[in-house]
């Protein structure tokens, strides 16, 4: 009976997946017909999970990071008993305002724990997830209280392996032996545009072992129980992630079974009567659910809520033992700061001489990581220029696999409870990897690289902005300036590209004081990607007894310098080291006798957060003299100086010197910013 109860819900996913698809006629038929299987397995038989209460923390998380075949994903969590999920839900596929686009979108709450589409997205992320829980479960558990013990799983397709993200992901996931991910590889042979022969060809077997991972095999992917023996197989292993290599039809009982027709484009009408056909399905009912096969199914429910209610029950006793890790585990839970964590952080002192903004950030960064316990990060194999290493807080890696020494500039504890992460010279894999840090939960993840870099990463970024993931960017060497590297490394259009990204706020602080504020919105922000764009090179901490207090920069745009009560003359727009500069021109035009107005614009998305009469008190409309200067492209800053405006920028790459040579050879200096400044007065 129960084989049979199997085999009915199978074909219940299948066909439920199908109509989907075939209503909104638009969709991936091909990899929900040759992979329901698996889903089933890991939902009905595997996972630990409770749709009743999707948010419970301790839930195993499944991320489909083959994101095209969205419709098995949101066929499962319908029939699992997510509420979000409803039979209209299905029915709405594809549409305007659903829960059901066309690749998933995080929903925590209709059991979509992932954003995911861009291929190989899914499987990095998932290898944050898993270095989520494996770090928490070394700080919280304790001998007889396993309160953090769940699995990543995901269901990765020919597409996900071949993108390099996945690549970088997978070796580091390899080293750090994280044995609580494993992912279900289709292999049906089959990609988008034809057979993975074309272009695919490697012992994918020997290129997994080599990286450290278990690699396993079904031979049938319709086979259940070789399956689950699988995948109980790889639970076993614990040092090591684990992919299972399941060999699937794409398209299963389709017409069109076995070829890249069915991976893309919905059935013919002739095709589906052939496909129910082979399923012995209804020929004149949509959306057909047997009642045995939604009543066998919903059993996840009662089991989930059982699941939880043990570990609730768990966590009492745990709190009563261990209370203050519990208190601080429930409030790394809900995503809370702890009270007072934005005290005594750094107060930089003009006396003291210049400073980049990456070595204030550094400084900014640690005061708060001795407060904050979930900030969690590390950076591109660049922590000594990024200024980004976690003093004494240890190095996140797998117990026993580092000699002692070999840490680099890291002290502290060499283990999973470490809270710096050596991602490696892998930027694409740090971002994704941030990602799935972020939707694990608990913890605040952030990375750090040089700013030219984050072309590495945009993909990544995108996606945490898609996902409205918390993640901090740590991007220094933000212009020219950087100098005798050269123009490979010298960013020029990235900060406007990124201002273009939706959900992503950008933060290019002036001095070292404005960078606290940049680090302290960084940590407010509850539900967007920040980046923090900082300095190589030295510059002046601003005189704030002189000039505008730094928390101006909580608002986007303030101004620092002015000549009030009078309307001035002239304003003069500029973000980060260029402040600086702006100031120096404020002086010598105002001891000319010029009106002068600087406002420090860190953040064009915080301004624009502002009322606008505050955006007009800032930027009165009636003064139209205006220049923005900026190390960096101009495109953009036209909204702000308006017609009769100038901007003073770079809209070429930059060139091998010695930094402040090249910011004076581009325009980026006093003479031109003043010789712009009385041209436009004249």
């Amino acid at each position: 009976m129960e084989a049979s109860v199997d085999q009915l819900t199978v074909k219940t996913i299948r066909m439920l997946a199908l109509d989907t698809i075939q209503k909104a006629k638009s969709g991936h038929p091909g990899l929900p017909l040759g992979a329901a299987p698996m889903g089933y397995v890991l939902f009905r038989r595997v996972m630990k999970h409770n749709p009743k209460n999707p948010r419970w923390f301790d839930r195993d998380r499944f991320i489909l990071s083959a994101g095209h075949g969205s419709a098995l994903l949101y066929t499962l969590l319908y029939l699992s008993g997510y509420e979000k999920m409803s039979l209209d839900e299905l029915k709405s596929f594809r549409q305007w305002g659903s829960h059901t686009p066309g690749h998933p979108e995080r929903c925590i709450d209709c059991g979509i724990e992932a954003t995911t589409g861009p291929l190989g997205q899914g499987f990095a992320m998932g290898v944050g997830a898993a270095i989520a829980e494996a770090h928490l479960a070394a700080r919280f558990n304790r001998p007889g209280f396993p309160i953090i013990n769940h699995y990543t799983y995901a269901l990765v397709s020919d597409g996900d392996l071949m993108e390099g993200v996945a690549q970088e992901a997978a070796s580091l996931a390899g080293h750090l032996k994280l044995g609580k991910l494993i992912y279900l590889f289709d292999n049906n042979r089959v990609s988008l545009s034809g057979e993975t022969s074309i272009c695919f060809t490697e012992n994918i077997r020997m290129h997994f072992e080599a990286y450290g991972w278990q690699v396993l095999e079904v031979k049938d992917g319709n086979n259940l129980e070789e399956l689950v023996r699988a995948i109980q197989e790889a639970q076993k292993d614990e040092s090591r992630p684990s992919l299972i290599m399941v060999s699937t039809h794409i398209g299963y009982g389709s017409p069109k079974q076995d070829s890249f027709e069915v991976h893309g484009s919905p059935l013919k009408p002739e095709e589906v009567v052939e496909t129910r056909k082979f399923f012995g399905w209804p020929l004149d009912q949509d959306f057909y659910v047997p009642e045995e096969a939604l009543n066998h199914m919903r059993e996840i429910i009662r089991e989930g809520e059982e699941k939880e209610k043990e570990w609730n029950n768990l966590f009492s006793s745990y709190a009563r033992e261990f209370p203050e890790l519990a208190q601080e585990l429930t409030m790394l839970i809900k995503g809370e700061l702890p009270p007072r964590w934005d005290e005594g952080l750094p107060v930089f002192d003009p006396a003291s001489g210049d400073i980049a903004t990456r070595s204030a950030g550094g400084k900014v960064l640690n005061a708060l990581a001795d407060k904050i316990p979930s900030l969690i990060g590390g950076s591109a194999d660049l922590d000594p220029s990024t200024n980004t290493v976690l003093k004494g807080k240890g190095s996140f890696q797998a117990p026993g696999s580092c000699p002692p020494g070999t840490q680099g500039l890291v002290e502290g504890p060499l283990g999973y409870e470490g809270r710096n992460i050596a991602f490696g010279v892998r930027e694409h894999a740090m971002g994704a990897i941030l990602n799935g840090i972020a939707i694990h939960g608990g913890l605040i993840p952030f990375g750090a690289t040089f700013f030219v870099f984050s072309d590495y990463m945009r993909p990544a970024t995108r996606v945490a902005a898609l996902s409205h993931c918390k993640v901090i960017y740590v991007w220094t060497h933000d212009s020219v300036a950087l100098g005798e590297d050269g123009p490979t490394h010298q960013p020029v259009e990235q900060l406007m590209s990124f201002r273009a990204m939706p959900n992503l706020v950008c933060i290019r602080p002036a001095d070292a004081n404005e960078t606290r504020e940049a680090w302290k919105i960084a940590i407010e922000r509850k539900e967007e990607p920040v980046a923090l764009i900082l300095t190589r090179q030295n510059v002046p901490v601003i005189d704030r007894d002189k000039y505008g207090k730094a928390e101006g920069l909580r608002k986007g745009a303030y101004i620092i310098a002015d000549c009030a009560p009078h309307l001035p003359q002239l304003i003069i727009i500029a973000t980060g080291s260029e402040v600086s500069l702006a100031l120096e021109a404020y002086e010598k035009l105002s001891s000319e006798g010029v009106r002068v107005r600087v406002v420090s614009m860190p953040s064009c998305e915080l301004f624009e957060e502002q009322p606008e009469a505050y955006r007009r008190e800032v930027l009165p409309p009636e003064v139209k003299k205006r220049i923005a200067i900026e190390a960096g492209a101009t495109l953009g800053w036209y909204k702000y100086v308006g017609e009769e405006g100038k901007v003073i920028g770079i809209d070429r790459f930059g060139a091998s010197a010695p930094g402040k040579v090249v910011l004076e050879k581009l325009g980026i200096s006093l003479e031109n910013l003043l010789a712009q400044a009385r041209s436009l007065l004249e």
